[in-house]
């Protein structure tokens, strides 16, 4: 199997072969968890695989059907809500420790960070959905640039260990609300093994053709954890070797023998090209550097049949929303025409008239 193979698998397991008719909350069971710091990006990412569009995303967000929080790598996760409790259980501890050195620079040991869950449960409980800052006054922390990321680790951790998670939307502004409050616990719980199971096996079924490093880059969970956890799910992913190394995928990915030709665009830190430690099958050597930064920034990015062919930036107008692209090589510019028959899903995404550049 070819990188541009491995790739046109890729999309079908991303569910970017052809859009799908799944609500927002079911890409996001398919997924087990998307990257959602950028909070625009995050919302075409779930939209660029179904018929939503952007405010009804944003509806499962704010109606608690799809849950906003820090989960797995310490960055923002969009994550289904039935899921939320057993990826917390199962990777929540682990990135705690990641932000613990953090907390300490602050003087937040462990005493101190329960005393804020403990704050943060009474001012929230009934309800409540306040922003960080509002949330910080009742602390009676002092806004200021160097507390800043204090505040960051405070909520961090309260989200880790289960107490809360995005509230509703008050305008541009993002609240924080009680976990329980939004999503009631499960009556039965996993075991860490099963969790990771079921963490694994979802991986490879939603971004397969994948290797097992692959996949402890992406949950963050070492190598030595994961090689005796692949026997658990042998029975629901195929394995093939290609240049003698193992990549897992799905059992039924869709028809992987007839691939159609198509130009997508895709949003920024996109799952597509997140997922993975080694991003060749999408995109060329020489051309990584357009796409993403050494400190991990993503830029949303052009796909011709699952590889790399260009950036593009979005700009919201008040009648319409500007794109503009640039393209790695000249040639690439008569995809334009390509692009414009895709575009009518991103004018219905944003329900707005679309002009590109």
């Amino acid at each position: 199997m070819t990188h541009s193979e491995i790739a046109q698998h890729r999309l079908v397991s991303h569910k970017l072969d052809e859009v799908s008719h799944n609500s927002p909350q079911e890409i996001l069971r398919h997924f087990g968890a998307m990257q959602a710091q950028d909070y625009a990006m995050a919302k075409w990412a779930i939209g660029s695989r179904c018929h939503a569009t952007e405010k009804e995303i944003e509806e499962a967000v704010n109606s608690g059907k799809i849950i906003k929080t820090h989960i797995l790598r310490p960055t923002w996760h969009f994550v289904a809500a039935d899921d939320i409790y057993w990826m917390l259980d199962l990777s929540g501890p682990l990135v705690q420790k990641l932000i613990y050195p953090a907390a300490e620079k602050y003087g937040l040991d462990q005493k101190k960070l329960d005393s804020y869950n403990s704050d943060l449960q009474k001012i929230l409980s009934g309800g409540n959905h306040l922003t960080r800052e509002e949330i910080m006054q009742e602390l009676h922390i002092k806004k200021t640039s160097s507390l800043d990321y204090m505040t960051a680790v405070i909520m961090m951790n309260a989200e880790l260990a289960g107490l809360v998670c995005n509230g509703k939307m008050k305008g541009k502004q993002h609240t924080y609300a009680l976990l329980e409050e939004r999503v009631s616990k499960p009556k039965t719980t996993l075991t860490q093994e099963e969790g990771l199971a079921k963490l694994m096996q979802i991986y490879f079924e939603s971004r397969g053709p994948a290797t097992l490093s692959d996949f402890s880059k992406w949950s963050g969970f070492s190598i030595t954890i994961c090689k005796p956890v692949i026997n658990a799910i042998k029975l629901h992913v195929e394995c093939i070797t290609i240049d003698n190394q193992q990549y897992w995928l799905g059992k039924d990915t869709g028809n992987k023998n007839n691939f159609k030709e198509k130009v997508h665009f895709i949003a920024g830190f996109d799952e597509f090209l997140i997922s993975y430690k080694s991003r060749e099958a999408s995109i060329l050597l020489e051309d990584q550097s357009k796409v993403f930064t050494k400190n991990g920034i993503f830029k949303p990015v052009i796909l011709e049949n699952g590889k790399v062919i260009g950036t593009w930036k979005r700009t919201i107008k008040k009648d319409h929303a500007k794109i503009e692209t640039q393209f790695f090589n000249e040639t690439e510019t008569s995809k334009k025409a390509i692009l414009f028959k895709e575009i009518k899903r991103f004018e219905n995404y944003l329900e707005t008239k679309i002009v590109i550049e």
